[in-house]
């Protein structure tokens, strides 16, 4: 049977939801992401792009481009509850679906021909979308994964677009590399420098040349150029790590406030873990200079998600981490090699008062929130805290540069 893939991508997300609360941003000039000259632009508005502004880039560039940008931090809590809408709707309507991204989706709709026609029904479904949300979203059909999410691209802003089975190639052919999902500014210029522009001329390249220039992912590079794709639609992804990071407005040396801060991340993460019924065996500490150098360490432990058996670790490998006496600039947490499972009881260290103190602060936390319960030493880190269960399936939200 053939396949019937479905990319959906709300335009603009961010944007749009800014517009959605504040009907005076129409059609201005609207920038989200990190407000200060650190920050990096989450999403910028159509009325950006002209003056060259794109995602990614640093806020402080964009302003210079496009001086005249409403600017806005932007709301993570509000941005999951409109995307948790969508979703809502989505798994109404399909049977498969995969949420790639905050908003984006994949959907397998193989077999529903034989009962509706696929695009009417993807198209039925963008329209309520719309109706209910007040969202754009625009949605590209084929035979996979990398086509329809090209033929989203070429949809947007606002519209939809099928690419019928067998005509992958002449709809990939004319657009330019760049256009195929994989290839960044390096690949690109790689790529360009060999006299290529178009996707038609990789096409008609064999495979074993791409290789040669690109290794293995020339391979992968040239196999998506020919609108080949087997990856499937896959509705729930394991998490194998989680993490946190936090970059400074201004770079500091304050050994308390870097040791209260990771505190507050620790507290945090180890609380995400219980949630999720999570254990780690694996711990490491990132740290970036003002020069920009950045170094991190790990240590491997037993499996645990305590508190205070994570946090005097945590501290001790920053301690070992952080030689150099230059300001910092970002400091991070990682947990890795997770399994699942109950916090393991430590027969020796642990006692009943421990137990029943984490159980009685989870509920709170559970109830009132995350930073309804935390430790004095990390009262500091005002704004760290998350707005879902990081093990729920879906994907994280991810805003520029989260800052303290």
């Amino acid at each position: 049977m053939s396949k019937t893939i479905l990319h959906i991508d709300l335009d603009t997300f961010y944007v749009s939801v800014e517009r959605l609360n504040n009907r005076e941003l129409q059609n201005k000039p609207l920038l989200v992401g990190g407000t200060g000259d650190r920050g990096v632009v989450a999403a910028c508005s159509y009325e950006t792009r002209g003056f060259g502004v794109h995602s990614g880039m640093p806020m402080k560039m964009a302003r210079e481009l496009c001086p005249e940008a409403f600017v806005i931090r932007g709301n993570a809590g509000e941005y999951s509850k409109h995307s948790d809408v969508v979703t809502e709707i989505i798994k109404e309507y399909v049977p498969v679906f995969e949420k790639s991204s905050i908003d984006e989706f994949y959907a397998d709709l193989s077999g529903m021909d034989r009962f509706f026609g696929c695009y009417q029904y993807a198209s039925e479904m963008r329209k309520k979308i719309i109706r209910e949300t007040g969202l754009p979203i625009s949605f590209g059909l084929s035979a996979n994964k990398v086509v329809s999410k090209v033929a989203t691209n070429e949809a947007k802003p606002n519209n939809q677009l099928k690419i019928d089975e067998g005509l992958e190639k002449p709809f990939l052919a004319p657009l330019s590399i760049k256009k195929i999902p994989m290839v960044g500014d390096k690949t690109y210029q790689t790529l360009r420098n060999l006299g290529l522009r178009q996707v038609r001329t990789v096409q008609e390249m064999p495979m074993e040349v791409m290789q040669r220039v690109l290794g293995a992912n020339g391979g992968v590079i040239w196999k998506r150029a020919n609108g080949i794709d087997n990856t499937p639609v896959i509705p729930f992804c394991e998490r194998k790590s989680i993490s946190t990071e936090r970059t400074f407005d201004k770079d500091t040396i304050d050994v308390n406030k870097l040791r209260g801060i990771l505190i507050a991340m620790t507290e945090n993460l180890a609380y995400q873990l219980r949630r999720g019924e999570k254990l780690t065996a694996c711990i490491s500490v990132k740290i970036r200079y003002s020069d920009f150098n950045t170094y991190s360490k790990q240590l491997r432990i037993p499996y645990t998600s305590g508190d205070h058996i994570l946090i005097p670790k945590i501290l001790d490998l920053f301690k070992t981490l952080y030689n150099r006496r230059l300001l910092v600039r970002l400091i991070g947490i990682r947990f890795s090699h997770l399994v699942s499972g109950n916090y393991q009881i430590n027969l020796f260290d642990d006692t009943e008062e421990i137990l029943s103190l984490y159980n009685a602060m989870d509920n709170i936390r559970k109830r009132y929130g995350d930073k309804s319960v935390l430790r004095a030493s990390g009262m500091g880190a005002k704004t760290i805290g998350r707005m879902h269960n990081p093990f729920n399936g879906l994907p994280p939200v991810v805003l520029a540069h989260r800052k303290i």
